[in-house]
């Protein structure tokens, strides 16, 4: 993770319809607060442009010293419906005001409503459950336990490998980071898991090799046959990018596993709701997986997660043996309520796909005058990444990232720290409110940014 310098600079001042900076920055006056955090809590919390944000809404972020950003980070991809939404903060009102803050898995009626609603964007609803967690972790951990237990179940012992791919992000809990694909987050765990196995992500950057044979190829090569696998684990796109398969290889892909019975999950902990110009990322691919994963954008506020899955599935725990504490607790759950009605009655979705015929493009042409540090650019709706290289090669540069991510915050344009396999990754995810006045804005301010730090 980036390392931010919490020395003040004087900036050149900025104030449009969208940004205000009329201090040094970091602000002055916020140092004591960072230099407090360091006295209670761990530097692992550290890591992100210095910022003490007091208040944020639709697709702005506010300290109290004056200051506004345009926000690119939408927290970490949650503020999908917008930051501060007043519909959401009134049903949170109302449940405050009921007297009903945690339930553990007693029945409460908005409890019914949302998985209904979560329900009925399933592949095909009639035979899929939902089953409601607090974390994106907790989802990818839930996804990875049904596997195995339908295949334990179904098939014996023997089927009970979890094939996931390079370079992928599932949280960072023991199982989710078994399942990731980076080594580096896996050093504190001290063993080779041999149930969890990683083949080479189709990106065509990184990888070049998108067939679905090299799929088959690498399982070959690590000795597994299809009949030892319980299930197939995929980012909707990949996080580090965002990265996104070629349609023909997550078709074949689904093709394999329903051939030999191997259950085929998607995390949409990053891509859900609308993020990409669909609902679900994964209807890109035209696939329907046997279990989902979702998290961040399904309350653009409070932390709530689910797994959709098909019934036979979900259905194999006893009542009582599948819960979690916070599972479907009160507030989280009426805040993703109001956030899919804002969702789906603003339309957001189909924003964020309009929306990304600007932005896309856009970053096509900048990548494209500053071709030998600016390694690629991906992205669907309003999710989208370029990669800062060492001149002329593949190779991550993360200081340059650093120094434009910098740039760009000192301008009044907020992205969270660079992040890819060696933080290199420049990640756009504006909420799908932005109003294209203000996405044009801050596109140009990233511009402004890179061919300052890179030269012209």
């Amino acid at each position: 993770m980036a390392e931010y310098d919490r020395t003040p600079v004087a900036v050149p001042p900025v104030e449009t319809a969208y940004r205000r900076i009329v201090t040094a920055l970091p602000v002055p006056e916020s140092i004591p607060v960072f230099e407090k955090l360091e006295q209670s809590e761990p530097r692992s919390m550290q890591g992100q442009p210095p910022i003490v944000w007091d208040h944020a809404e639709g697709a702005t972020v506010c300290d109290r010293w004056g200051n506004r950003w345009i926000d690119w980070s939408s927290g970490v991809l949650i503020a999908n419906a917008g930051h501060g939404r007043p519909e959401i903060g009134a049903a949170l009102k109302r449940a405050i005001d009921q007297g009903l803050l945690a339930s553990y898995v007693f029945v409460h009626e908005q409890r019914g409503e949302l998985t209904a609603m979560l329900q009925s964007l399933a592949p095909d609803p009639d035979n899929y459950h939902v089953f409601l967690l607090s974390t994106g972790s907790e989802a990818t951990e839930n996804c990875i336990k049904l596997a195995k237990t339908y295949a334990l179940g179904k098939h014996g012992p023997q089927k009970r490998v979890i094939v996931t791919f390079a370079n992928a992000f599932h949280g960072r809990t023991l199982g989710a980071q078994l399942a990731g694909g980076m080594a580096k987050l896996k050093t504190w765990i001290g063993s080779d898991a041999p149930d969890f196995v990683q083949v080479p992500f189709p990106d065509g950057y990184k990888n070049e090799d998108t067939s679905f044979e090299l799929f088959l190829a690498t399982l070959a090569e690590k000795g597994i046959a299809p009949e030892q696998i319980a299930g197939v684990m995929s980012e909707t796109y990949q996080g580090v990018g965002p990265d996104f398969m070629p349609v023909a290889y997550a078709q074949q892909l689904e093709a394999f596993c329903r051939a030999h019975d191997i259950l085929l999950i998607m995390d949409e902990v990053q891509a859900g709701f609308g993020r990409t110009g669909k609902m679900f990322g994964y209807e890109h691919y035209g696939i329907a997986p046997d279990l989902i994963a979702c998290g961040k954008g399904i309350s653009s506020s409070l932390p709530i997660s689910a797994v959709i899955g098909r019934k036979d599935i979900m259905g194999l725990y006893p009542p009582g043996s599948m819960t979690s504490t916070h599972s479907a607790s009160p507030l989280p759950v009426v805040s993703a309520i109001e956030n899919l009605k804002l969702i789906q009655n603003e339309k957001l979705t189909e924003r964020a796909a309009q929306l990304g015929t600007i932005l896309i493009p856009e970053l096509e042409r900048i990548q494209q005058k500053h071709p030998s540090v600016l390694g690629c650019v991906q992205g669907k709706g309003l999710v989208a990444g370029i990669q800062v290289v060492k001149p002329g090669t593949k190779e991550p540069n993360p200081e340059l990232a650093v120094q434009i991510n910098v740039a760009c915050y000192q301008k009044g344009l907020l992205m969270f720290a660079p992040v890819g396999i060696g933080g290199e990754c420049l990640k756009i995810a504006p909420p799908l409110v932005i109003e294209e006045a203000a996405l044009r804005e801050s596109i140009t301010v990233f511009e402004e940014a890179i061919d300052e730090v890179v030269g012209e």
